[in-house]
């Protein structure tokens, strides 16, 4: 075999144990899962707003930025509620690069992935004890959410996993919000059977037992644009593309049905500057259609401390050293105008 085994890694329950949720704030999860339920299924009017930076790399950093974001929050908390964005693991196209926090616990280091699961946890309940906000963060490796299952409010499956199979059938016992991203290629009937897959029930072999869920109401939608087979981006937020998938999605009659609107990736043609025009379009093309504005429930925006982005031994604080984000300034005058239209 190909296969060198390195080390055994921690499960779920020898981490959560070592380093418990305080009970406090297992309330305070609780009542945001109930607000981002309240909004999916259309039972509150205010929007939804995954930001953060690319990836979660430092944790100073990170811990820094959601601070901010908490205090926005008490200003924009009658329209918006706020979900950041603490992305421990990063999918590469080639296979390529800093894969995350979850592998590299020191962003410039060798991988560790032990270290890293509890990098990552310490990272999540860090966050949530300063900041009163819980995360999202992106399901790369379905056997990972149990390490941190307490802590997250959202979970986002990305557009290289949405096809796969273990992962529509993990969401499907998930009893928390999961936006699934349309594919690469853009082909939104692949979307739309994703979150069917993941609304209805299964049993199937789940880290080494064999489990039954009951399905996941809350799967729906995002949309972060395509990229042809020229590698041409091909963006799919405009208020066309809006109706028409509406339409799709409603002949499914699946449950909860909701849209959240990637504002970069090939939305922008990867030009993170364009995330306020493309955010403020989305919520003018809302206020056109009745139809729209009930089923677009929020907005995905990739944002940082610093604008822009470094190499991986870059030594600014809080810039992303994967995808460039929209620095501070911008993301909270954009929040703010954004409170101003939901």
């Amino acid at each position: 075999m190909g296969f060198t085994y390195l080390k055994e890694v921690p499960t779920p329950a020898e981490i959560c144990q070592a380093m418990p949720l305080p009970a406090k704030f297992i309330k305070v999860k609780a009542a945001r899962d109930k607000d981002i339920l309240a909004v999916l299924k259309g039972q509150d009017d205010r929007l939804l707003l995954i930001i953060g930076p690319c990836s979660a790399d430092n944790e100073d950093a990170l811990s820094e930025y959601v601070l901010r974001l908490s205090r926005i929050q008490n200003k924009v908390k009658e329209k918006i509620i706020l979900i950041p964005r603490i992305y421990t693991n990063k999918p590469r196209t080639t296979g390529q690069g800093y894969k995350g926090m979850l592998h590299q616990p020191k962003a410039s280091g060798d991988p560790d992935i032990s270290r890293g699961i509890k990098a990552i946890r310490k990272m999540h309940l860090r966050v949530l004890s300063e900041s009163g906000l819980t995360a999202a963060d992106e399901m790369l490796y379905p056997g990972n959410y149990p390490y941190l299952e307490d802590v997250l409010s959202y979970v986002t499956i990305g557009a290289r996993s949405v096809e796969n199979q273990e992962h529509r059938l993990t969401v499907s016992g998930l009893d928390i919000a999961v936006g699934m991203k349309n594919p690469t290629s853009g082909d939104l009937n692949t979307l739309l059977n994703s979150v069917q897959a993941a609304q209805i029930q299964h049993t199937f072999i789940y880290n080494g037992w064999e489990v039954k869920t009951k399905g996941n109401p809350l799967a729906h939608c995002i949309l972060r644009g395509a990229i042809n087979h020229y590698g041409v981006s091909i963006p799919n937020y405009h208020y066309e593309d809006l109706i028409n998938f509406n339409q799709s999605y409603l002949k499914r009659n699946l449950a909860n049905p909701a849209i959240i609107v990637d504002t970069n990736h090939a939305n922008s043609d990867k030009n993170f500057r364009q995330q306020p025009r493309i955010a403020l379009e989305i919520m003018h093309s809302r206020g056109q259609s009745k139809a729209l504005k009930k089923m677009i429930k929020g907005l995905m925006i990739e944002s940082y401390l610093v604008e822009g982005s470094q190499d991986v031994l870059g030594k600014v604080f809080g810039q992303s050293i994967t995808d460039p984000c929209l620095g501070w300034d911008e993301a909270k005058e954009l929040i703010l105008k954004l409170a101003q239209q939901a």
